[in-house]
This record gives structure tokens, C-alpha cells and sequence, in this order.
């Protein structure tokens, strides 16, 4: 059974990374000392999991931590720098620290060092979660004990609920748009001017007219998306955030 550390301090190591092509050398008190940190640590990067819901989530919810206090979300792997600079690349994970743990000396320290031989890893992190204020973990949560590799209490969401019980999550919400599209543009401003973060795929770049069909059964621009729901162009939009308003003031 993994050992929970909270109310100890974090080991004390030296991460060694690579910045604009030179080794740099960070240590554990450059990292924690006089802030507040989150850190999630996973398995290996590139790694499924890792790579469509673990890290997404804790980018997308950076701006939510950063209004809780937090100064800096963590990801710690057992893996060399040069790798973790190239994840971090392709996840386009801007908002995040991806520290390399490449001789599992943390995360032994952390008591979380698990042999993944069994699928040719050598020895990795087991999934966990923590909150550290001043190098001190004050809230962990690991994953359990089970086969293979567990995910569901080290994600963003249940660091969230921690520090901020009951906070309304952001919206998930996606526009079909299409280059040079007058409504698109209107429905772009109007979710910007309600400050919802979006996600714009744009036609012949990210998609097709046949995915637009196949998705939404719809041919004009744009088609907007909430949490699964499909609102529909900008006027639908506009009565949608309408309608939200007067939920909110209710």
C-alpha cells in the first residue's frame, strides 16, 4: 500500500532539464519553496492516458487554479528531459511545468516508484495528485492499488473540488467555423465578450464539410457546441447565453 506523505515534507532533488538547448539544473526548494503548487505525476509520457486526459485537463483548468492561489501546476514523469520538452511541445501544454524525474529520485523520495517491467518501463511513477504549499504536501491523492493504470482521483477536476468545494467548471464548448464566415465571427465575440473559452475548428483545416454534415446534419456556419449540446448558430447562441444569464441572476 502506497504511503500518503501529507503534512510531510517533499524530497529534496534536483531536476535536470533542458532549456533553449542547455542544462538547466532546478532544484526541489526552486521549484516549492514559498509557493503553492500543484503536482500530478503519471506513468510515462506519450502514454494514452496521460496524454488525452490527464494533462488536457489540468491545462484547461490552469486560469481556475491560478484564481484558487495556486502559482504552478507540476507534471513529473520518470522520463529524460528531452522527452518531456517534446510532450510538453506536442501537448501544447504552454501553461504547465513538465519536470523531468528521469532517475526516479522523486518520486522514490515520494514513495510512488512502481516496477513497469512488465511492459518493457523499467521502474515509473505510480499515478498521484498533490497539493504542496511551501514544500510541504498538504493533500494527496493516489490512485488505487489496482492492475494496470488507474485514473480517477488524480485528475484536475478532484483537485479542484479540493480547494474550491461546489465551483462551477468551465464550459466545454467547440465552434464549427468557417474562414471568413460574418456569423462566426459573432458568435466568436459573443462568447469572448461572455468570457467562455472556446475551442474554433475551422473548415478545410481541422474538418470538413462531410464531418460538419455527419456531426451536426447541419450546412451553415457556424455550429456551436456546449458540454455535448449542440446550440446551433450565432442566433441560437445568442438566445443560449441569454437564457443563461437569466438563469445566473435568478
Amino acid at each position: 500500500m502506497f504511503k500518503n506523505l501529507e503534512g510531510k515534507r517533499v524530497p529534496k532533488v534536483t531536476f535536470r532539464t533542458r532549456e533553449d538547448h542547455n542544462w538547466v539544473q532546478r532544484t526541489s526548494d526552486d521549484v516549492f519553496a514559498g509557493k503553492t503548487v500543484i503536482v500530478f505525476s503519471l506513468p510515462g509520457a506519450f502514454t494514452p492516458t496521460c496524454s488525452s486526459s490527464h494533462v488536457p485537463r489540468y491545462q484547461q483548468l490552469y486560469s481556475r487554479f491560478q484564481k484558487l492561489g495556486v502559482d504552478d501546476i507540476v507534471c513529473v514523469s520518470v522520463n529524460d528531459a528531452f522527452v518531456m520538452n517534446e510532450w510538453k511541445q506536442a501537448q501544447k501544454a504552454d501553461k504547465i511545468t513538465f519536470l523531468p524525474d528521469g532517475n526516479g529520485e522523486f518520486t522514490e523520495g515520494m514513495g510512488m516508484l512502481v516496477g513497469k517491467e512488465d511492459l518493457g518501463f523499467g521502474k515509473r511513477s505510480w499515478r498521484y495528485s498533490m497539493l504542496v504549499r511551501d514544500g510541504v504536501a498538504e493533500k494527496m491523492f493516489i490512485e488505487p492499488e489496482q492492475p494496470g493504470d488507474p485514473y480517477g482521483v488524480s485528475d484536475a477536476d478532484t483537485m479542484l473540488d479540493y480547494l474550491a468545494p461546489g465551483v462551477a467548471k468551465p464550459l466545454d464548448v467547440t465552434v464549427f467555423s468557417r474562414p471568413g464566415c460574418p456569423h462566426c465571427a459573432r458568435a466568436k465575440g459573443m462568447l469572448r465578450d461572455a468570457g467562455i473559452e472556446f475551442e474554433a475548428l475551422e473548415l478545410n483545416t481541422h474538418y470538413s464539410d462531410r464531418t460538419l454534415r455527419a456531426v451536426t446534419a447541419a450546412k451553415t456556419f457556424p455550429q456551436v457546441y456546449v458540454n455535448g449540446e449542440h446550440i446551433g448558430g450565432a442566433d441560437q447562441l445568442a438566445a443560449w447565453l441569454e437564457a443563461a444569464k437569466g438563469k445566473q441572476a435568478a
